[in-house]
């Protein structure tokens, strides 16, 4: 099974990394990360880099698809050879799956059109100009789209997969190995549980990054 995992200049590491760390412990799995060239893509601060091995061209019938979200995501709306590679190897997919904003590249290639889907909690209004049924859900499947919220919710998403692919001893398993065990300090992972001044700060922060 190859699983595919999308880098782009500007990506969050974490909507990257959380499912690498999940999916690529199932048994027999081969996991290439792939981008528009090959080399090192750095992440939303500038500060690290992962390195992409394979182009767009190398990878063409992935089992498993995974799209990270991003800043840079929004200079990838436009329709252009990244649409057109995500639309190619969906018709080949087994899972098509996205973490964070990257549902909003799966949008506007027109994959996700009249389904559910949710994205991080600041893109979740930008999903029905595509057509699509937002939801607030953490990990939302519907066929073989799955669509998971803000950046840690990538590792709920692969653990989710694991289970449906390898069955739920091997996802339990991958899970004790990564010790997922989440007893945060803080109890203010969502606009509904934070301080409303937080909330609002951060909206108005990430407007700008959003509309691009």
């Amino acid at each position: 099974m190859q699983i595919a995992i999308l880098l782009y200049d500007a990506f969050t590491t974490l909507d990257a990394v959380g499912p690498y760390e999940t999916l690529s412990r199932i048994p027999g799995a081969e996991t290439v990360l792939v981008a528009e060239r090959t080399g090192e893509h750095r992440d939303g601060s500038g500060t690290l880099g992962l390195t992409a091995d394979a182009t767009l061209a190398d990878v063409t019938a992935p089992d498993l698809l995974v799209v990270p979200g991003g800043t840079g995501q929004a200079a990838l709306m436009d329709n252009g050879p990244l649409h057109d590679w995500l639309r190619a190897v969906d018709t080949r997919t087994t899972w098509t799956t996205s973490v964070c904003t990257g549902s909003l590249l799966l949008a506007a290639a027109g994959l996700l059109k009249g389904r559910r889907a949710t994205s991080h909690w600041l893109a979740l209004d930008r999903l029905p100009a595509y057509g699509i049924e937002p939801t607030g859900e953490r990990v939302v499947f519907d066929g073989k789209y799955v669509t998971a919220a803000g950046v840690s919710s990538g590792i709920d998403m692969g653990l989710a997969l694991a289970g449906r692919i390898a069955g739920d001893t091997a996802a339990q398993t991958i899970q004790l190995g990564i010790e997922y065990d989440p007893q945060p300090p803080y109890d203010a992972g969502s606009p509904e549980k934070a301080p409303a001044g937080i909330t609002a700060a951060m909206r108005d922060r990430a407007r700008s990054i959003l509309e691009g």
